[in-house]
């Protein structure tokens, strides 16, 4: 179920200021506390918040909320990211595209690409690309996830490691104040380790949504890689790091 105007307000709020409360939340939205119950019962039952007593918090930072909740957080960032990176890739590069609702939005705007060779392990994005008669798509294999069709394990890994490309496409489930790329699952991580080694240039795509996330496994600092596509100016923190580090910062504009 994709969320109301008023739902995306509250997660907003709540990203801002870590907890919402109902009778806080009724009187901003000048709606009754009941109908504020209800929009918290329906986010918290997609796993955007948990409830506390009296209101609701940020789910916690060790487990990762559903495949489907995430597709439709921030849809429309995610599609104008998909599009700037997209414009970033010339015809004729061999890419790595890692699991991600980002990156599978990526893959979906390179569909005019031509002479692309793109090596994943997230099964949503070869469907994507299928349809494009010149690009070569290459599965990794491994086990899969079946929550969001990803692949990992050893099999991933050491098909990864056959390759040196291009560039790696890769996103993250949070990104924290000290630019640490963070995920949930190590094995996933350590699959997208492999692609950051077996690349010649690296792009992040990540919404600043991220920047309000936690999760407890790292990937790789910010400054490692060669550009940032987001949706929104990041913190200027973030902002000197990626300077000093001569990491390119792209701002995607939404249509």
């Amino acid at each position: 179920m994709p969320l109301t105007p008023r739902q995306s307000d509250i997660l907003t709020l709540a990203r801002a200021q870590g907890r919402v409360m109902v009778e806080d939340l009724a009187h901003s939205f000048a709606v009754t506390v009941q109908t504020i119950r209800r929009d918290l019962s329906e986010m918290c039952d997609a796993a955007v918040l948990d409830r506390i007593h009296g209101g609701a918090v940020l789910p916690s930072g060790v487990t990762n909320i559903g495949y489907e909740t995430r597709r439709r957080l921030n849809a429309g960032a995610k599609d104008a990211i998909g599009r700037a990176t997209a414009a970033l890739i010339p015809n004729g590069a061999s890419l790595f595209l890692n699991i991600g609702t980002t990156t599978e939005a990526v893959a979906r705007a390179l569909h005019a690409h031509t002479n692309l060779m793109i090596v994943t392990n997230n099964m949503n994005v070869a469907q994507s690309l299928a349809p494009n008669p010149t690009a070569e798509v290459v599965l990794t294999g491994g086990s899969l996830r079946r929550a969001d069709g990803g692949l990992v394990g050893d099999l991933a890994v050491q098909t990864i490691r056959q390759f040196k490309v291009d560039l790696a496409v890769i996103g993250s489930s949070a990104l924290d104040a000290s630019g640490d790329l963070l995920d949930f699952d190590l094995s996933e991580v350590r699959v997208a380790r492999a692609i950051l080694d077996q690349a010649r240039g690296a792009i992040l795509v990540a919404d600043t949504g991220k920047l309000t996330r936690s999760a407890p496994v790292r990937i790789a600092g910010l400054g490692e890689l060669d550009h940032w596509v987001t949706d929104a100016p990041p913190p200027a923190p973030l902002r000197d790091l990626c300077h000093e580090a001569e990491t390119q910062i792209t701002i995607a504009e939404q249509t």
